[in-house]
């Protein structure tokens, strides 16, 4: 039989299609780390929480929170006037001094990282708050507020010492002696969430590579130990 014309021209059948084959399986697996963001996003986000703690829980932060505590709960409103005046000169003059520097290129940041660098910050902090323990006992300044500023006077000189040859976390410091003084006026029931604090502290500053362990756990230790010995006797 002769084929006609139009059979001629029809193009041939398409192929059957065959199984389909997952991209997966051409592309390759997917590379390590991608998936739900990965190690690397973990790491960007611990690093992200640990600056946060750091900035939020900085020494003067919580300085002039215990400052304000102390205030309010040895002289009610009159001691949180006398918290303020004392926060001015303890926390304000030394935090001017770090603020100009930073912005004159004489120190790495706020939190002055670089162990070489603290010394004029620290002997300023000193000074600004022997000034303000001599000044708060004759104008008759609570009693629970001259005490935390000695034990801050005689924390800062001890961590001073020691930072002449280690840079010792001031962060942490400052959490131990929260904790001694705030257990000393609230009892044990906020231990636990001070502990936690100072850990989560600690921690941040190991993580942003700023300190060590140790220098965390030294610095803890100077500033609960300060606070034992020099606010415990002394407040009221």
């Amino acid at each position: 039989m002769i084929e006609s014309r139009a059979g001629r021209d029809r193009p041939d059948p398409a192929p059957a299609p065959g199984p389909a084959v997952p991209v997966a399986a051409v592309a390759g697996p997917e590379p390590a780390g991608t998936a739900a963001g990965g190690p690397r996003a973990a790491r960007s986000a611990a690093r992200r929480l640990a600056r946060t703690v750091t900035d939020v829980l900085a020494p003067a932060n919580v300085l002039l929170a215990l400052l304000l505590t102390v205030g309010w709960h040895g002289g009610g409103r009159a001691g949180i006037g006398w918290a303020l005046a004392a926060a001015c000169v303890m926390v304000g003059v030394p935090l001017g001094v770090v603020v100009a520097g930073v912005r004159a290129g004489r120190y790495t940041d706020l939190h002055v990282r670089v162990r070489r660098q603290r010394a004029v910050p620290l002997t300023v902090a000193v000074a600004s708050a022997l000034a303000v323990l001599a000044s708060l006992p004759p104008l008759g300044a609570p009693r629970d507020l001259v005490a935390l500023v000695a034990a801050t006077a005689a924390g800062l000189t001890a961590g001073g010492v020691v930072t002449v040859w280690w840079k010792v976390s001031g962060h942490t410091a400052v959490a131990g002696a929260a904790t001694v003084i705030l257990t000393a006026l609230y009892g044990p029931g906020p231990l636990p969430l001070l502990l936690a604090a100072s850990v989560l502290t600690g921690w941040s500053r190991v993580a942003l590579a700023d300190h060590t362990r140790a220098q965390t756990v030294v610095g803890f230790a100077i500033g609960a130990g300060v606070c034992l010995a020099v606010y415990v006797p002394l407040h009221g």
